[in-house]
């Protein structure tokens, strides 16, 4: 098939650039038309838009054959971007997280449902290796039940990110944690209920200490996201156990410059043989990663194009975004109870 038109709409995000270089090698699937710049929240690179057509979102979106967008506004525009988006028909891929309330992301969902519209969440571990393999024990049964998942996502931060992320009350667990509460909800669906602590290291006004707790019939998963751990990203990392065994990813990525060089691996313990493991420990090589986006953006292609469903459907997407606001403490469980949201 001809490659999809695409254009971006901000470069604000800070996954914004990145997606641009991937948008622009996967020339195979994406033609790239244009970018609209938006005001920032601090000046970012834009080495990654050399030779594109600087455009409003008006000529972006009169552009002939547009068939999708790459929304990547700073976070506060996210969501009435992707909804003028919407508006026109445009399939799209949003960045993350879904705003602070729960209304305006609900709308988008419902208005790409109704119009049979693409759209996918920038969790960028949904295409990872290491989080494939987990899920694919978890559906072949080698874990047997899950009845824990323990995930971390942190890094260090000085005062000028500090000061911007003051701004979003849902903290560390708001920007970072969203992406494990996204692998959560995908593995086992719907909590029973969510409980947010916040803390604060410093008196900034700054939630940057977050844990959060998702409760199921017979699991718990906890999540912890900071902004002042020490090389924290190197200990980025998931546990999923169940009654049959353990697999634990420990990093959950490498660096950017490292991705296509270094395997990532899954620490997998088994208490009985299966088919393709014996009991006992294993260290597997899941092989590396082909760059931090790029499947993502591909399976989005095949998703436009009708090759394959979305394996992320609105309601996952919906899903995550409750969830998460809870875990941010923006909300309580209660809130999203079925009876209530009806």
């Amino acid at each position: 098939m001809k490659p999809i038109r695409i254009g971006q709409i901000g470069i604000g995000h800070a996954h914004a650039s990145e997606k641009m270089v991937a948008l622009r090698r996967l020339s195979d699937f994406y033609e790239v038309v244009g970018v609209v710049e938006e005001e920032e929240p601090y000046e970012r690179s834009r080495e990654a838009y050399e030779g594109l057509e600087q455009m409003i979102e008006e000529e972006l979106f009169a552009t002939p054959g547009l068939q999708a967008i790459a929304v990547e506004t700073d976070m506060p525009e996210l969501v009435p971007t992707a909804t003028r988006c919407m508006e026109r028909g445009l399939h799209m891929h949003m960045d993350k997280p879904g705003g602070e309330t729960l209304e305006p992301f609900a709308r988008l969902i419902e208005g790409c449902r109704e119009r049979s519209l693409a759209i996918q969440l920038g969790y960028m571990y949904r295409n990872n290796p290491a989080i494939n393999f987990c899920f694919q024990a978890l559906r072949e049964g080698w874990l047997g039940d899950v009845f824990q998942i323990d995930a971390v996502m942190s890094r260090f931060d000085g005062d000028t990110y500090r000061r911007f992320m003051a701004d979003y009350p849902g903290g560390a667990m708001f920007i970072f944690g969203s992406h494990l509460i996204d692998l959560a909800v995908a593995m086992l669906g719907r909590p029973e209920n969510v409980v947010s602590f916040q803390k604060q290291t410093r008196d900034d006004g700054f939630n940057d200490n977050s844990l959060a707790v998702l409760e199921y019939p017979r699991a718990t998963v906890t999540i912890r996201s900071s902004v002042v751990e020490a090389d924290g990203m190197k200990h980025r990392r998931m546990v999923v156990c169940g009654t049959k065994g353990t697999a634990e990813i420990c990093p959950l990525e490498h660096p950017s410059d490292r991705y296509r060089l270094d395997p990532l691996h899954v620490r997998l313990t088994l208490r009985e043989d299966c088919p393709e493991y014996p009991a006992g420990t294993h260290i597997v090589d899941v092989g590396v990663m082909n760059g931090r986006y790029d499947d993502q953006l591909i399976e989005l292609a095949r998703v436009i194009n009708g090759e394959i469903e979305n394996p992320y459907p609105y309601d996952h997407e919906l899903l995550v975004q409750e969830t998460l606001l809870a875990a941010c403490g923006y909300t309580r469980w209660e809130e999203h109870a079925p009876e209530v949201r009806q």
